[in-house]
């Protein structure tokens, strides 16, 4: 199933008042332009009668919750995905199982290992994994596990020359094997060649880098970037790389927001962009041409773009004269405007909460800018915490027994592929 094939527009008369919607595929809506339009949250067909109040499904059976995906119903008929895709624990559990550790996942960026013995941790749902590059300049993913008694290895970020166990001192080269394993005298049958860190599969594309946790992918040392970008972007990856998206930038600084929401909900806010910014953000609106926005969708990756408002007065000019809005499926964002990019990083925590990682870079140019910098981080978090209102306001009616689903009024742009990725059947019988 291709994002143009699970869409269902509705017009609102309202800005921005033309939307180019161009979808990258083999559907018969490749190129749909519609005036007026909004869209954030992608339509699924599902039974309007089949799904109760409140949203929540009987003993939170999530693949009834997924069966209610009806692909003989028109998109004009259809409603939005119930509450419980975004409420339901169990649900959460399937989008691990089916989306996070299946694919490439951004885990970090190249500046944070661009030495010999630089390493950084992370997490993602019940994997512990650290990212590092050994002494020979090769780069490694592990899962962050000691072999002997499941201590997490490493913590943070930074460089060490070896990976010691805070437990019982079991030390492992940033290669992955074993150097030293204390008090294993009169053990029998014990070979050290069998405890190295277990591998994980790790590439780095543009500035950032990847790792894939799927049990069932080989492991290889080396991924090409032809390669990686065309499993994780598509045939997006040029575009991506002809604006901007690139290792040129400085980076800046990183910031963590704790947000009392779904992680989808978080990512259907920024999918929204051109529809909630002239009611939510009237700073931001006031700089963006928000006639001229428009959304590109290819296979896993949507970019909106939007012409920008010459700076009045004193006010600093961080837009530049266009802004590029990048969702790769599911949880990433690339923000690319003026000389800055940032970018988002959504990681679920549970199913009513997620923590998002805002990273910014700069162009090398205004490094020295104090004053511009100091006042362009201000201006975007004052966005991102207009942002973090809104949705836990979503997320409070999410829960409410008030709502289950809503009116085809929106786009979510992930959720055609997780069906696909879940239910493969199911995306075979969409592309009658």
């Amino acid at each position: 199933m291709s994002f143009g094939e699970a869409l269902f527009l509705r017009s609102f008369g309202s800005v921005p008042r033309t939307v180019d919607w161009r979808f990258h595929s083999t559907s018969p809506w490749r190129h749909l332009r519609i005036s007026p339009v909004c869209g954030s949250r992608l339509t699924l067909s599902f039974k309007t009668e089949k799904i109760g109040g409140g949203g929540a499904f009987a003993a939170g059976d999530v693949r009834q919750m997924l069966q209610e995906f009806d692909p003989t119903i028109s998109l004009s008929e259809a409603i939005t995905p119930p509450s419980s895709w975004y409420t339901d624990p169990s649900f959460l559990a399937l989008e691990f199982e089916r989306v996070f550790f299946r694919g490439w996942q951004v885990a970090g960026f190249v500046e944070q290992v661009k030495s010999p013995n630089d390493f950084f941790t992370g997490r993602l749902g019940n994997v512990e994994f650290v990212v590092c590059r050994d002494a020979s300049g090769e780069l490694r993913a592990f899962h962050n596990v000691c072999r002997h008694h499941a201590s997490v290895l490493a913590s943070g970020s930074g460089q060490r020359s070896c990976f010691e166990c805070p437990y019982h001192g079991w030390t492992y080269g940033l290669d992955g094997l074993l150097l030293r394993a204390t008090r294993i005298t009169g053990i029998k049958n014990f070979n050290k060649n069998n405890f190295g860190l277990l591998p994980l599969n790790v590439a780095s594309w543009g500035p950032f880098v990847l790792i894939n946790v799927d049990k069932n992918m080989p492991i290889k040392q080396k991924h090409s970037r032809y390669e990686v970008g065309n499993d994780w972007l598509g045939s997006a990856s040029k575009i991506l790389s002809a604006n901007g998206i690139d290792t040129s930038l400085e980076y800046i600084c990183r910031r963590k927001y704790t947000i009392e929401c779904n992680w989808k909900v978080f990512c259907d806010n920024y999918l929204d962009g051109g529809y909630h910014v002239v009611y939510a953000h009237g700073g931001l609106a006031s700089g963006l041409k928000l006639d001229s926005y428009n959304t590109s969708i290819y296979e896993n990756v949507s970019i909106q773009s939007c012409e920008t408002a010459a700076a009045k007065g004193n006010d600093i000019d961080r837009l530049g004269s266009k802004a590029f809005y990048v969702f790769v499926y599911p949880n990433f964002m690339i923000n690319r405007y003026g000389p800055w990019m940032d970018t988002n990083l959504a990681f679920p925590l549970g199913p009513n909460k997620c923590q998002v990682i805002f990273d910014y870079f700069l162009d090398p140019s205004m490094m020295n800018d104090e004053e511009f910098i100091e006042s362009s981080l201000k201006e975007s978090e004052i966005v991102q915490m207009e942002d973090i209102t809104l949705c836990e306001g979503v997320q409070k009616g999410l829960e409410s027994p008030a709502y289950c689903s809503g009116s085809s009024y929106n786009l979510l742009l992930f959720d055609a592929p997780f069906v696909r990725n879940s239910f493969p059947g199911m995306s075979h019988a969409r592309r009658k």
